[in-house]
């Protein structure tokens, strides 16, 4: 009657410690450096996740580098309003307001330029990658 009993304890003892074994590699395998056996979906998933992490990495790039040029253009204005305010001749200052009224607009217009262009480039890489994912 006790043999039963321990046998039924001796495999339920079995099975847990198997199934901490196979959870303690799961988690092990997910610490870099850690060798551990992954599945082949895993190194899909890998490459996928570094594709993405340079993806955002260019975009953000792309975005501080058009920002730097807005602030560049920007104080570059800035400058050129206050030597305005040292012109005497009204139609001298008019001319230069509408030089500057000129260039702020090119530059505005030259920027959300640029901003369509990398928004594009960037909803056409981001497809390319789903469809490879999906592939």
């Amino acid at each position: 009657m006790i043999d039963p009993i321990i046998d039924s304890l001796r495999k339920a003892t079995e099975s847990t410690i198997q199934l901490q074994q196979e959870m303690f590699k799961k988690w092990a395998s997910l610490w870099p450096g850690v060798p551990g056996s992954q599945p082949i979906w895993g190194e899909q998933v890998e490459k996928y996740q570094k594709a993405w992490t340079e993806f955002l990495e260019d975009i953000l790039k792309k975005q501080r580098d058009g920002l730097e040029t807005q602030f560049a253009a920007g104080r570059k204005n800035l400058e050129a309003m206050l030597k305005l305010a040292e012109l005497k001749d009204p139609r001298e200052l008019r001319a230069k307001t509408l030089e500057l009224w000129q260039q702020t607009f090119d530059t505005l217009r030259q920027t959300f330029e640029t901003n369509v262009r990398d928004f594009q480039a960037a909803v056409a890489k981001w497809t390319e990658m789903l469809a490879r994912g999906a592939a």
